[in-house]
């Protein structure tokens, strides 16, 4: 009669499939990981975005007479200079072009590609102040605000009347 060998331990093809099983969830979690920083980085360009545009709101509001001769109607951030006013002081119309050229440089400065613009005005204006950036990071350059991360800037607008 023969008596049953007992099991004295794991073999070594137990664990392999073990440590198989293991890395399979381990490469999961990193994805998981990956995917959550890029969320996180794009959550924090949008909340950039807004800040932006809003501040772009404030500065149009604290000079009323620029907004009120329409200083304001048509900005581009990427086409304003600075008028070299700010020591020596400010017309309304140097102070939005003021305005333009330094929220032009903090959208360079924060945001990836950062540009935005301003549009609006005459009587009893709504503005729309656009914010646009390359979020996906994929080289495009487009401003249509069409959704199509290969080919246009990831949009933020505020519209409302100052």
């Amino acid at each position: 009669m023969q008596v049953p060998q007992r099991q004295g331990g794991f073999t070594l093809l137990e664990i392999l499939i073990a440590l198989i099983i293991l890395s399979i969830g381990l490469l999961g979690l990193a994805g998981l990981q990956a995917n959550s920083l890029q969320n996180n980085n794009s959550a924090y360009q949008r909340t950039q975005a807004s800040l932006l545009a809003n501040e772009m709101l404030d500065r149009i509001r604290a000079n009323r007479q620029g907004l009120e001769a329409g200083a304001y109607d048509a900005l581009d951030s990427t086409t304003t200079s600075d008028p070299g006013c700010i020591t020596s002081g400010c017309s309304s119309a140097q102070m939005a072009q003021h305005d333009a050229h330094d929220w032009g440089t903090r959208l360079g400065n924060l945001l990836p590609a950062g540009q935005g613009t301003v549009s609006g005005g005459g009587a009893n204006p709504v503005f729309t102040i656009t914010v646009m950036w390359d979020d996906a990071r994929t080289g495009a350059t487009g401003t249509e605000c069409s959704g199509d991360t290969t080919a246009d800037l990831t949009c933020f607008s505020l519209s409302t009347r100052p």
